[in-house]
């Protein structure tokens, strides 16, 4: 079972790209450099308060992406597939992919 911080690092990979410049900023501060929420103030020059409702905010994109596209999901169905020996196993989680 992954952490929350795991988690959201993985929908950050996946979705990185559909976030504004800021938002991809502070996710990296606070989730991958492990920066509080007061150091990341600091060193931006913002309220503590503004960078935990832009974090907040950002993790409920990340979701709503996963949500709409599953492209984590789809991912780690397909690695999955990739360690069963049975081809008709393989074809099965592949078509279920396809068919998400």
């Amino acid at each position: 079972m992954k952490t929350p911080r795991e988690y959201y690092n993985l929908l950050f990979d996946c979705y990185e790209s559909l976030l504004t410049p800021k938002e991809r900023e502070y996710f990296r501060a606070y989730y991958t450099e492990d920066l509080s929420l007061k150091e990341i103030a600091e060193n931006s020059k913002v309220s503590r308060s503004a960078i935990q409702k832009r974090i907040k905010d950002t993790t409920k994109k990340l979701e709503n992406f996963e949500q709409k596209l599953n492209i984590l999901e789809k991912n780690n169905l397909l690695t999955k597939a990739l360690t069963k020996k049975e081809l008709s196993e393989i074809k099965k989680i592949i078509t279920n992919v396809l068919t998400k």
